[in-house]
């Protein structure tokens, strides 16, 4: 069976895209936890971080690259990211991916 970020991916699942190209897809995340919350996950299928390896290096620093493009481009100016990596570490869809989110005072220190 196809994960929901595989099926987002290949268009059977519609989303809020905000990027794709050959490598890489973002969109808005479906239960956002602040004013701007997105996704940048890799088309490649990999289940976390924990599963990468040597060869995977270069997705995840364009993932990390990315970010703080697309938090500019959607109006941020400092943002947070989480990456959830297995059951104990949160991760509810098995398909790794950045959360990048902010835009309200809850990040900011007063």
């Amino acid at each position: 069976m196809t994960c929901i970020f595989c099926k987002i991916i290949d268009g059977s699942i519609p989303s809020k895209k905000i990027f794709e190209n050959d490598e890489l897809i973002a969109f808005h995340d479906v239960h956002p936890i602040d004013k701007v919350h997105f996704l940048i996950t890799p088309k490649k299928h990999i289940e976390n971080l924990m599963a990468c390896n040597e060869s995977d290096k270069d997705i995840i620093s364009n993932m990390l690259l990315l970010a703080p493009k697309l938090a500019k481009d959607l109006g941020l100016k400092g943002f947070r990211t989480m990456i959830n990596s297995g059951v104990e570490g949160g991760q509810e869809v098995f398909h790794m991916h950045f959360h990048v989110y902010g835009g309200s005072s809850k990040l900011a220190k007063i």
